[in-house]
C-alpha cells in the first residue's frame, strides 16, 4: 500500500456559537398527543450552544396554554422555571420552562416559555414536525457530489475507498464524507443499535469497525431516508473524521477536534 503524505488541513476546533434571539417567522406550535398546549406566529428563535442547551423556540405567554403548567418539584434548572404538564390524569414532568434571570443578550425571550425535545411533546414547523432541536437558520447543510478519491482506514486496514463521495458541508463542523455502499468493506464493519436523530438530516444507524485487532464502536453511520431537504446521502456511508485515518487524494488528513474526538 502507497503511504500518504504529509498530514494536510488546518487544525480544526469547533467553535461555539454566541447566543442569540431572533424573532421567526415560522408558524411554531408543541402539541402533547391531541392537545396543543403552545401556538404562535411570533414566536422567538432561542439559539445557544453548550451542556443541555441547543437552539429552542419561545412563546409569549400569551400562546401557551399556561393553565396546564404547575411548577416542578426539587431542584430547578438555570436559567429559568421547571413546569410539569398537566393533561387530565397524565403528568408530563419537567417539560415545561418558563425562562428568567437571561443574560443581557438574551433578554427579549425573557418571561417566555419553551418545552422539552426528547419526550413525549411534539413540536412542528407549519405543518412540518421537527425533532431534536430547532433549526437554527444561519447554519448550512450542503450535501455535494464530489470526485475526490477518499479512503478511510482504521488500525492499517481499508475499511473504503472511494472516487464518487458525497461531500457534506455543515456549518461548524468539519467536511463528512459520505460513500456509496459498494465503496465499504462490509466485511469489516457490524451493525450497532445505536440511532441518532439530526433536525438537518434526519435518523441515522451505525455501525462498527472490526480492524487492527480491536472492535471500533460506532465508528460509521447512515441515513437510509434523510429529511427532504438533504436527499444526496440517502443510503450512502460515512465515518467520523475524529477517529479513522482519512487520505483525501493521496494526503492523509488532520484529525479535527470535536465532541466526537
Amino acid at each position: 500500500m502507497t503511504r500518504p503524505g504529509p498530514l494536510a488541513g488546518p487544525p480544526f476546533d469547533i467553535a461555539v456559537p454566541s447566543p442569540r434571539v431572533e424573532p421567526t417567522p415560522r408558524w411554531v406550535r408543541v402539541r402533547a398527543g391531541d392537545e396543543v398546549i403552545a401556538d404562535s406566529r411570533r414566536a422567538l428563535l432561542l439559539a445557544w450552544y453548550g451542556p443541555g442547551m441547543l437552539p429552542t423556540y419561545c412563546f409569549p405567554p400569551d400562546d401557551v396554554r399556561t393553565d396546564l403548567l404547575r411548577p416542578s418539584a426539587g431542584p430547578a434548572r438555570t436559567p429559568g422555571v421547571d413546569h410539569d404538564v398537566h393533561l387530565g390524569g397524565q403528568v408530563l414532568e419537567r417539560a415545561a420552562q418558563r425562562l428568567t434571570d437571561l443574560a443581557p443578550a438574551l433578554a427579549a425571550a425573557e418571561g417566555c416559555w419553551t418545552f422539552t425535545w426528547d419526550g413525549p411533546l411534539r413540536w412542528f414547523e407549519e405543518a412540518l414536525e421537527v425533532h431534536v432541536h430547532a433549526r437554527d437558520p444561519s447554519k448550512r447543510v450542503d450535501a455535494v457530489p464530489s470526485e475526490r478519491h477518499v479512503r478511510v482506514e482504521v488500525g492499517g486496514a481499508v475499511v473504503a475507498e472511494s472516487r464518487r463521495p458525497v461531500a457534506l458541508f455543515e456549518t461548524t463542523l468539519p467536511t463528512r464524507w459520505y460513500l456509496p455502499v459498494d465503496d465499504v468493506e462490509w466485511e469489516l464493519l457490524a451493525p450497532s443499535d445505536t440511532v441518532s436523530r439530526c433536525p438537518y438530516k434526519g435518523t441515522a444507524r451505525y455501525w462498527s469497525v472490526r480492524a487492527g485487532g480491536e472492535v471500533h464502536h460506532d465508528l460509521a453511520w447512515s441515513y437510509p431516508n434523510p429529511v427532504v431537504e438533504c436527499p444526496r446521502i440517502a443510503g450512502l456511508v460515512a465515518f467520523f473524521n475524529e477517529r479513522v485515518d482519512l487520505v483525501l487524494d493521496g494526503t492523509l488528513q488532520r484529525r479535527p477536534s470535536t465532541p466526537w474526538s
